[in-house]
């Protein structure tokens, strides 16, 4: 049985039956309804946004693909375990990364248009941490747009799926068993609904607004993990949080992520005297790791009491305008011109590397439960996410979900949500709270941790839940806030367990890594976090 938030009635609940619903309609969830659509399921898709406001739509760099004659699946795969901290499932890397191309063709078959070279073929881009050429892009800077264009086209054109857009899911339901009976979500018109089905399919995005700065839409607020922990499912790894280097940082704008591909094009991070600090940290220099360049940042604005670095975009090859139109735009409203002009750019919450634990087809340890995407751990990224990765592991392992659920024919009852309670008389500033907790993450669980602090996160964490379970008004903004409070405070418990330095996990007071790796499983046990530490058993060499 389920308890639902606070504030919310299930008095008159209205039914409507599904073969599965998947919530979330980004890459990695609309594939997934549309795979279990062309089996002839019927499909619920239950998004908050419109269904272009997604996670998707503000992917900026590509689709990590083995398409070039130079380059290998086997490749490709190395890359990705060398990224990894020794915490990738080998297995996965390889079945994901062999799936690249199909997907690309799926994409293309839906009508995505990639951008390509004077000879026809596709045009592909270099990252962080790939060693070959691989990323397929859209328009230089705009792939997640056009990849979420043609699947919400695709999703369109679908008989067998329903879209309620505009609805804000609640939670999943449960029976007395703990098995999965369907979703209770808020429609656009303000009714409440169980959409009854034996197979839900988390596909909600990551949690970047728990941050103060992030790349993420203010959608991005961790809805499905939090749902799959309420249902007592197994997360991993909610300490591998990855911040992106390079975040357009200017007052009065949007922190929009700047592509990767930038870099990988020949654009230079500067510190404010025009010095190239990123030669003097790694070797691959720009191109290191996401985790290498951000912590470099970072250090190099804490010792010169910066708020942000520079990306110089003036010795590239080509017209930055033309190569980078979205940028260029964006820029421009602030009266930067990005091909003679420095770029302010710092750090920014980009990426949720942990989520709910999930075999190779998203299955997780709730009977009936399913999660794909962000809100997953697959075992594909380990402790450090290559970048355009994670397009592609929404695109096949969402396909691969989709392709092999297998509704139960069950008849039990409907299943009954406790009523929740009625409206509370003191009213929480909701705003204030949430903008503390962004600036207690940031300060607290941000790029670089300390045991204290975390301690201390973790009790003023706890606090604010009890108050917004206890006192907050039943709108959405709420519900976020009850979602996010959540996942900070998992990450918190996770993060103060891992004593030591991997991936995305910086510790200040342990600062190796340790010899044995070891994923880090959380789940909810009453109103406390249980944490596991769970040896890798497939690693990267």
């Amino acid at each position: 049985m389920n308890k639902l938030p606070t504030g919310v009635s299930s008095d008159r609940v209205a039914t409507m039956r599904f073969d599965v619903v998947v919530v979330g309609c980004g890459a990695a969830g609309a594939t997934c309804a549309l795979a279990a659509a062309s089996r002839g399921l019927r499909v619920a898709v239950v998004a908050k946004g419109a269904s272009t406001d997604t996670n998707t739509s503000w992917a900026r760099g590509g689709v990590a693909a083995v398409l070039a004659d130079d380059d290998s699946i086997d490749q490709h795969v190395a890359d990705t375990l060398a990224c990894g901290g020794v915490l990738c499932d080998e297995d996965v890397v390889q079945t994901v990364i062999s799936g690249g191309p199909e997907a690309i063709e799926r994409l293309m078959a839906l009508g995505a248009i990639f951008d390509r070279s004077d000879t026809g073929s596709l045009s592909l881009g270099r990252e962080g941490g790939h060693t070959r050429h691989r990323i397929v892009h859209a328009s230089g800077d705009a792939t997640g747009p056009a990849v979420q264009q043609a699947l919400r086209c695709g999703i369109a054109q679908a008989d067998r799926i329903t879209m309620f857009g505009g609805a804000f899911a609640l939670d999943v339901l449960t029976d007395q068993h703990g098995r999965v009976r369907g979703l209770l979500a808020k429609l656009d018109g303000g009714q409440v609904v169980a959409l009854q089905a034996s197979e839900v399919v988390l596909a909600t995005g990551g949690a970047g607004q728990i941050y103060r700065e992030t790349t993420n839409p203010v959608l991005a607020t961790g809805d499905g993990l939090a749902m799959g922990l309420r249902t007592g499912a197994v997360a991993r790894d909610l300490e591998f949080f990855q911040f992106h280097p390079t975040c357009l940082y200017i007052a009065g704008a949007a922190r929009v992520l700047i592509s990767e591909i930038v870099r990988g094009g020949g654009g230079v991070l500067r510190d404010r005297d025009g010095d190239r600090f990123m030669s003097s940290a790694h070797a691959d220099a720009e191109l290191a790791p996401r985790d290498v360049v951000t912590r470099a940042i970072t250090t190099r604005m804490a010792n010169l009491g910066d708020t942000n670095v520079f990306l110089d975009l003036s010795e590239i090859s080509g017209d930055p305008h033309q190569l980078y139109p979205g940028i260029s735009r964006t820029c421009a409203a602030f009266g930067i011109d990005i091909a003679t002009d420095p770029v302010p750019v710092r750090p920014g919450a980009h990426y949720m590397i942990g989520g709910l634990k999930t075999d190779l087809d998203g299955r997780t340890s709730t009977l009936g439960l399913w999660a794909v995407g962000e809100c997953a751990s697959s075992g594909l990224h380990g402790a450090n996410r290559m970048g355009s990765n994670s397009l592609l592991e929404g695109l096949v392992i969402g396909h691969r979900c989709g392709r092999c659920i297998d509704p139960t024919d069950y008849t039990s009852a409907r299943v009954s949500p406790d009523t929740g309670e009625t409206t509370p008389p003191v009213r929480l500033n909701l705003t204030d709270l949430t903008y503390s907790m962004k600036a207690l993450m940031s300060r607290q669980v941000g790029v670089e941790r300390a045991g204290e602090q975390l301690i201390s996160a973790q009790t003023q964490l706890a606090f604010w839940s009890d108050v917004t379970e206890q006192l907050a008004p039943p709108v959405p903004q709420a519900w976020e806030l009850r979602n996010m409070l959540l996942i900070a405070g998992a990450m918190a418990y996770s993060a103060a367990s891992r004593e030591e330095s991997r991936g995305a996990h910086c510790r200040s007071d342990f600062p190796e890594t340790q010899i044995d790796a070891a994923h880090t499983e959380c789940t909810l046990d009453g109103q406390s976090f249980k944490i596991t530490r769970m040896m890798a058993t497939r690693v990267g060499t």
